[in-house]
């Protein structure tokens, strides 16, 4: 709920600093006081339209700061959380988390926001406007007079978001198959359309038959043919030297022979090095032995050199025309294969998706038609309880209606396939239209309240405004409305801008809004009434500018007469 409103150089208010607390609110005050001034500073927080008008006079700049204290599992705190906001102010009490919200406007128009001293736009002050205050006056489009809305209003009315989140879910999985049955049917007219040059480019891998790690293997081998002679004469002049008439293998073996004659007579000490020198004769075969191995592999064919390079260049040649590396022709190779395969099972594949959809829309549907059923059971007790709720406020021939009704397989959504919309008739016999369109502003406010009675316990909004709901209105119809405005207010947070003193009375806050002159300025004021203070200013709205003593204590009648 709000808990506080402090606004700063708007229009009329200079400073202005405002508490509330839960229940009903009444906020009153002569005509042109100040009041709407209120209700725009509000608006401005929770992401109205920025206007240069806005600004004092004389000031620089406008400012609002709204403060809310609200449950820690509010719509409000998963919002800030998808932008990768800090939803906790650590300022609340417990249980509850604070949210402070501040907007300034400047005298070119220009605004800028924070949502716990962080920067947001007002697109998303006026999405976590949305779930923090209803306004309801004689010109709103918002709210329950948005068509979109109806749906999830009574679905929660009736508690069927639960069977709700199953229909979208078998909606999700039905469009999922459909998806996917599309996206094949889609790369199969692909495939189609590029399937001889599939056949020709595999066919030509086929024939290249290339290998992954082939390229470095081959310039390797390139690399080595190239040099050959050079290189063979070296491995030559080498192995001379290790295995001729002065080779290392005949001197450490004549070394060996002479150290082992005269071993036993140094007592030991030769055996060490008669060892080593055993260690490095075998090594020396080992390295001629393997010289001669690398000597005889080098291929001394002279078309060796070409067959190689003619493969190297082959297959660089193939890799430029595909757009890949030469490692990635075998993969490539594959996967258009397996295009071809996707063109010889298409239509197997397509027929097992087709089932597969159809099978996902059967389910959903039958979950749609489910809940429609219940929306409609549901449609004609949300009816009746609004129709009671209408007598009272003078309203008895006036008929709300909740339309539930099919849509086209075009339409259907997550939502179901039903199309769910209030309307009213106001007059007997004439035919139910759209709420905002059929109603006047008096009427739409009373059926705005009649509809916030019934509803009041399905909302997550837990502070309602309404502005003039008594417009043309009076005696035991304002009763009525004051009564069910305090009703209301035992549950939630309302706010009442009012003229009607059957309303002022009932709240379990008044507030009067007045104007002040100091010299040539005027300002706008807010005060909390108390006592004799608000007995005088409802006995002033019962009397006009002369309260006598029978307006005093009809308002103490009435005062007292709150529930």
């Amino acid at each position: 709920m709000l808990v506080s409103l402090t606004i700063r150089d708007v229009v009329l208010i200079e400073r202005l600093s405002l508490s509330f607390r839960k229940g009903l609110c009444a906020l009153t005050g002569e005509t042109g006081a100040g009041k709407s001034i209120l209700l725009d500073a509000l608006g401005l927080a929770l992401g109205a339209r920025a206007e240069s008008g806005l600004v004092r006079h004389g000031a620089d700049q406008a400012a609002v700061t709204a403060e809310f204290e609200l449950s820690g599992d509010h719509p409000a705190f998963a919002i800030l959380k998808e932008q990768g906001l800090d939803a906790d102010s650590g300022d609340g009490s417990a249980g509850y988390q604070t949210l402070v919200i501040r907007r300034t406007v400047n005298t070119d128009g220009r605004s800028r926001a924070w949502v716990n001293d962080q920067p947001v736009g007002v697109g998303l002050l006026k999405t976590l406007g949305a779930e923090l205050v209803e306004v309801h006056g004689q010109f709103d489009t918002h709210g329950l007079l948005n068509p979109q809305t109806h749906r999830s209003v009574l679905d929660a009315y009736a508690g069927l978001s639960a069977q709700a989140a199953q229909v979208a879910a078998a909606h999700r999985a039905w469009r999922q198959v459909e998806d996917a049955r599309h996206s094949a049917a889609a790369d199969i007219a692909r495939a189609r359309s590029e399937e001889e040059y599939l056949r020709h480019a595999v066919a030509e891998l086929d024939a290249l038959a290339p290998k992954a790690g082939e390229e470095e293997e081959l310039s390797e081998t390139r690399a080595v043919l190239m040099h050959r002679e050079k290189l063979v004469d070296g491995m030559n002049a080498a192995y001379a030297e290790l295995s001729g008439d002065r080779g290392v293998e005949r001197a450490l073996s004549s070394a060996i022979r002479t150290l082992s004659r005269i071993a036993e007579r140094a007592g030991g000490t030769l055996d060490p090095v008669i060892a080593a020198l055993d260690r490095a004769a075998t090594e020396a075969g080992e390295a001629i032995a393997a010289l001669q191995a690398v000597s005889s592999g080098v291929d001394m064919d002279p078309r060796a050199l070409e067959k190689l390079e003619e493969r190297l260049f082959a297959l660089r040649a193939a890799a430029r025309k595909h757009g890949v590396g030469v490692d990635a022709l075998a993969a490539l190779r594959e996967e258009m294969a397996g295009r071809l395969l996707l063109i010889e099972d298409q239509g197997d594949l397509l027929a097992k998706l087709a089932k597969e959809a159809e099978q996902a829309r059967t389910a959903f549907h039958k979950a749609a038609e489910m809940l429609g059923a219940a929306r409609r059971e549901a449609a004609g007790r949300l009816d009746v309880a609004v129709a009671a709720e209408l007598a009272p406020l003078k309203m008895e021939k006036a008929k709300f209606r909740t339309l539930v009704e099919p849509v086209d397989e075009s339409e259907w959504s997550a939502s179901g396939i039903d199309r769910v919309a209030f309307q009213v008739a106001t007059n007997p016999g004439s035919p139910p239209g759209a709420l905002n369109k059929i109603a006047s502003g008096g009427e739409l406010a009373r059926f705005m309240l009649a509809l916030k009675v019934v509803l009041a316990q399905t909302s997550t909004v837990g502070t309602l405004v309404f502005d003039e709901v008594d417009t043309g209105i009076g005696g035991a119809v304002a009763a009525a409305v004051g009564e069910r405005l305090e009703t209301l207010g035992h549950g939630l947070q309302v706010l009442v801008v009012t003229h009607s003193p059957q309303v002022a009375a009932r709240g379990a806050v008044h507030l009067k809004v007045q104007k002040s002159q100091k010299g040539e300025q005027v300002t706008t004021g807010v005060a909390e009434l108390d006592g004799d203070e608000r007995r005088e200013e409802i006995a002033r709205m019962l009397s006009g500018a002369t309260v006598t003593a029978e307006a005093r204590a009809a308002a103490d009648s009435l005062i007292a007469g709150r529930g």
